[in-house]
């Protein structure tokens, strides 16, 4: 941490210095401060802010908001720091506070709990709970973050099972605007509260510790296959199949992905698949199993090692998009000519090379609702109670070198997923309205999505637990209510 005198503090941290922080503190001439800078998954990410606070605790956590809020401070809050859009979990010129310090996850065999910090990472919550034989509703991806995750929702491996991530935790320890820490259950005075966070990303509080019900643990069954593009008819085939059929295997789960990946050899298609029972093989996979295969790595094997199939690499600018459409192959085939030029235009734009693009095509049957209910009678607030029939979600992405790169590819992205959902348009119930917080890029609508009654949830919440709209006014990032 660094030992600053009163000269060198930057006005942003004078608030947290007189709340007793300054121990706390890193100031861009800290080689820890440039660590964390360089630890941001996405380049996107990589602000300058005047500084960081690292809390230690949730009290700590509760004297940097103090201070914040008391001088008008404008602030960002980082969990795991994989969020890829600029300012989503970083700021410039402001201060940062970096949650990486709280990242503890702790197992309590009295109940087959877990409380979860949010600064924590999945690989890692995934290793602890392990040596209890248990796990949980959680990540897909090794390197993503507890708390952003959980709070826009969290497609998870066992969704077929026991429905979104969010569903699955059953207590939050929330740190308010005026300091005050609450916890959130599904009974009792914080009741709206507990709903709310289960979707609505950061407008109430900061989430210092996530209570989740478990699952035993074991061996899976999973793995990735490439595949020529010629296969992408039959690939598209597989997943709406796999969509409509999903309840009768729970424990399986897929998706696939149409991309250029030079990791792999250029342009290829991916399916993705596992079996949570461990069950090699299960028939309901057998249509993506079929495909011609250019190789694959199908095995038995523990949820880390699984989880690092589906990785990007880092220190990309990444752009997202994301779109909710009909189960219906005609669109997807559609997304998939598309990627494919978009993916030429990179091509010929970039003579390295050095760039990745996909379209990924993830099941959202309407078993993910049905489940999400049975796990949390409370309900969440993603809305995807509109969705009616099984649908498909479906994720846009370029990563690309420089920002001056992510500037021009970023408009292609964006067009392939508007020609989708108009070319989905003309098809009877062919656009869902639903936009997942986690895919989605910052100008996309999110808490719109959820539909007005979760919009008045929402409100009403932040309005309560945040009454004079401190993380309205000074935490810019995220998907903010006062913005509809």
């Amino acid at each position: 941490m660094a030992g600053i005198d009163n000269l060198s503090n930057p006005p942003q941290a004078e608030s947290l210095i007189q709340n007793g922080l300054k121990s706390r503190i890193l100031l861009p001439t800290d080689a820890a401060y440039a660590a964390r800078i360089d630890s941001y998954w996405c380049n996107s990410a990589k602000l300058q802010p005047s500084c960081m606070v690292q809390p230690r605790s949730a009290s700590e956590v509760s004297r940097a908001i103090v201070a914040l809020a008391k001088a008008s401070q404008p602030f960002a809050i980082r969990a795991g720091g994989h969020t890829n859009w600029a300012g989503s979990n970083n700021i410039t010129d402001g201060v940062t506070v970096d949650l990486g310090l709280l990242n503890s996850t702790k197992y309590d065999d009295t109940n087959q709990t877990a409380h979860l910090e949010p600064g924590g990472k999945w690989k890692d919550v995934y290793a602890e709970l392990e040596k209890h034989g248990r796990t949980v509703s959680g990540g897909r991806e090794a390197e993503v973050g507890v708390g952003g995750f959980l709070l826009g929702g969290g497609n998870t491996f066992y969704a077929s099972r026991y429905g979104w991530a969010c569903d699955n935790v059953i207590a939050y320890e929330v740190v308010l605007a005026d300091g005050s820490i609450v916890t959130a259950e599904a009974k009792g005075e914080n009741a709206d509260l507990f709903r709310v966070l289960k979707g609505g990303g950061n407008n109430f509080g900061i989430v210092t510790r996530f209570t989740m019900q478990t699952i035993p643990s074991g061996p899976i069954w999973g793995g990735l296959a490439l595949h020529q593009l010629d296969v992408v008819p039959d690939g598209v085939k597989a997943v709406v199949d796999f969509t409509t059929n999903n309840a009768s295997d729970p424990d399986s789960s897929m998706q696939f992905v149409v991309g250029h990946q030079p990791r792999f050899g250029g342009s290829v298609g991916i399916t993705i698949a596992a079996n949570m029972a461990a069950i090699e093989k299960p028939l309901l996979l057998q249509g993506s199993l079929a495909l011609p295969e250019i190789m694959n790595n199908y095995k038995t094997a523990t949820l880390q090692e699984v989880l690092t199939y589906s990785s990007l690499p880092p220190n990309y600018y990444n752009i997202w998009y994301t779109l909710t459409i009909k189960n219906d192959a005609s669109i997807l085939l559609k997304a998939a000519e598309l990627h494919n030029e978009m993916a030429k235009e990179l091509q010929a734009g970039i003579p390295d090379q050095d760039f990745t693009s996909h379209v990924s095509f993830q099941p959202l049957p309407r078993l993910f609702v049905q489940q999400s209910h049975a796990t949390n009678s409370i309900g969440n607030v993603l809305g995807l109670e509109q969705n009616t029939g099984d649908v498909i979600l479906i994720q846009a992405s370029a990563s690309v070198r420089t920002a001056v790169l992510e500037a021009w590819a970023r408009p292609k992205v964006r067009a392939l997923v508007d020609e989708v959902r108009a070319f989905a348009r003309n098809i009877e119930g062919g656009v869902m309205p639903w936009v997942y917080l986690n895919y989605a890029h910052s100008s996309q609508e999110v808490l719109q999505s959820y539909g007005p009654e979760n919009v008045r949830r929402i409100r009403e919440a932040a309005s309560k637990y945040d009454p004079e709209g401190v993380f309205q006014r000074l935490c810019p990032g995220g998907f903010k209510i006062s913005a509809l």
